[in-house]
């Protein structure tokens, strides 16, 4: 249901061994339906958050809950029908003997029936746009494909939040437009997307919310707009908005806003301005 929320984390902290405290205080709401990206630097505590959130780590205090059931009830495999994840790199999740095997793993293994099991994985391998290789080993495809093998896996499974840890590590750029629009698909459909990653024109292009963290907290909880307005937060997180905002922001003194996320939007401010000037 639209609006509802499907996860919810209050005041979580984790602790890694050796005392190294990973989350301090982190409490945060997503609604079904949402695209958010949760950004930061090296060691700056998102992808451990996203890995308390669906039970890969457990929180050492605070709450994690999902669809209003608090996920220390629920077992790792309970949680999967609710939360996916997809590894940094793919090759952390393949293992069978052909894409359409591993797509079908999840499903079965969450105990679907077969005629679910076809139905999801059918759908979830044409989404991603794997028919063409679904008979080959996953790991003899080259790495764009491999990540798209194990976020199909993770459709198949149907789950109502998705989180993608840095999707587009190592690929070119024809192969992140091809994923981000797969990803894109997956948000119009109702899934609530996740996407952790440092790649600000990324964020700009895609998400729709925008989670800064540092040191364990999160910082600024904002739309791309008002986070890539704050470039001193962005770069106390280690992190650097992409080139257009940098330029509008150099070109503010001449009344170009400083909120530009997309070169189209830069040129047609820079022609008002010539216009009106």
């Amino acid at each position: 249901m639209e609006n509802e929320t499907i996860v919810s984390v209050r005041d979580l902290k984790f602790e890694y061994e050796g005392g190294i405290k990973a989350l301090k205080s982190v409490s945060l709401k997503i609604k079904a339906g949402e695209y958010l990206a949760i950004v930061g630097g090296n060691g700056s505590g998102k992808t451990t958050l996203a890995k308390n959130l669906n039970g890969l780590l457990r929180p050492t205090g605070g709450e994690v809950e999902i669809s209003g059931v608090s996920a220390k009830n629920l077992r790792v495999a309970e949680l999967a029908r609710y939360v996916g994840y997809a590894f940094q790199n793919p090759d952390h999740q393949l293992f069978c003997a052909s894409v359409e095997k591993e797509v079908r793993f999840g499903p079965k293994n969450l105990g679907f029936p077969d005629s679910a099991i076809s139905e999801r994985a059918t759908h979830a391998i044409e989404i991603m746009g794997l028919s063409d290789v679904s008979t080959k080993p996953p790991l003899s495809l080259t790495l764009g494909l491999r990540r798209k093998v194990s976020i199909a896996s993770v459709i198949a499974m149907d789950p109502k939040v998705i989180i993608l840890d840095e999707p587009t590590t190592g690929l070119d750029a024809s192969e992140v437009r091809e994923l981000m629009h797969n990803i894109d698909s997956l948000n119009k459909e109702g899934h609530t997307i996740i996407l952790i990653t440092h790649d600000m024109k990324l964020v700009a292009e895609h998400a729709r919310r925008v989670v800064v963290m540092s040191d364990g907290r999160v910082v600024l909880d904002s739309d791309p707009r008002g986070a890539f307005s704050d470039l001193e937060i962005l770069r106390d997180s280690k992190l650097e908005p992409p080139p257009v905002t940098l330029l509008a922001h150099r070109l503010s003194a001449s009344g170009i806003p400083r909120d530009v996320i997309s070169p189209e939007e830069l040129v047609f401010h820079v022609l008002r301005k010539g216009q009106v000037g």
